[in-house]
């Protein structure tokens, strides 16, 4: 699908660039952190989407410079990580959100920022995945649930393990060993181990793609960004954040 010029989207570990450059023509960046879009805003982009983006050991996409960017009239998208995250808290603003992920946050179903986060490797090998995102584990023992491969109490019992566990150990594999330690039964937990590689569900995955198809859309149709509903306030800190990130612009990924 060929879309105008100034999309840009952050992605990381969620879905693949090649994946997603198939299906929208756009300027793929990493993972967002804390200055990227300052920087960003300096392209004068025309839409802006936020899939993943960092935090714990790198400062995470600070909601000001979301909104300094829907205040410059740039449309602002957010789905299934980071992205989800920040379109619950933005939204009233102004920041557009997508997909189950942020629809769950947004609504309040979903309180916690690990739901999403996961431990991936480096982005020289194209940010594999080293646990899983309990929002797709929530997801997969629903559909195992609904589909009646195990009772809705024992997909209940899964869920409560792997919520126990750091987003960094989350695995299906720790879940069926502990859950076998507690004594759940055998046969159910066969079941699931065999239903798992075709019935197992992406829910970040889908969201992504869900955004990708959005922005498609939203650009083909000559898409405007929302008006911004707020007053920006410029404050000292804010304006050291900007020079800041004048100063750092030179050899950014963003340049």
């Amino acid at each position: 699908m060929q879309t105008p010029d100034g999309l840009y989207l952050f992605l990381g570990p969620t879905l693949s660039r090649a994946d997603a450059a198939r299906r929208l023509d756009a300027t793929y960046l990493p993972p967002v952190a804390q200055g990227d879009i300052i920087r960003l805003c300096a392209r004068k982009p025309r839409a802006i989407g936020i899939v993943d983006g960092y935090f714990e050991n790198i400062p995470s996409v600070w909601h000001k410079e979301i909104l300094h960017a829907i205040h410059q009239g740039v449309a602002v998208f957010g789905a299934s990580s980071m992205g989800a995250l920040r379109a619950a808290e933005l939204h009233p603003f102004g920041m557009i959100g997508v997909g189950a992920v942020f629809e769950a946050f947004r609504d309040g179903r979903l309180e916690d920022d690990d739901e999403v986060a996961v431990i991936h490797g480096p982005a020289e090998l194209g940010y594999p995945g080293l646990s899983e995102a309990m929002v797709n584990i929530r997801r997969t023992l629903a559909d195992a649930a609904q589909e009646g491969v195990v009772p809705a109490a024992t997909a209940r019992r899964l869920e409560a393990i792997a919520k126990a566990l750091p987003y960094r150990e989350r695995g299906y594999g720790r879940v069926f060993r502990l859950a076998a330690a507690e004594g759940l039964p055998d046969e159910e937990l066969a079941d699931l181990r065999h239903w798992l590689p075709t019935g197992r569900c992406d829910q970040k995955r889908e969201d992504a793609l869900d955004l990708l198809r959005t922005m498609g859309r939203w650009a083909s149709d000559g898409g405007r960004a929302p008006e911004a509903r707020f007053h920006f306030e410029h404050t000292a800190l804010w304006d050291r954040a900007l020079r800041d990130g004048a100063h750092h612009r030179m050899g950014n990924p963003l340049d």
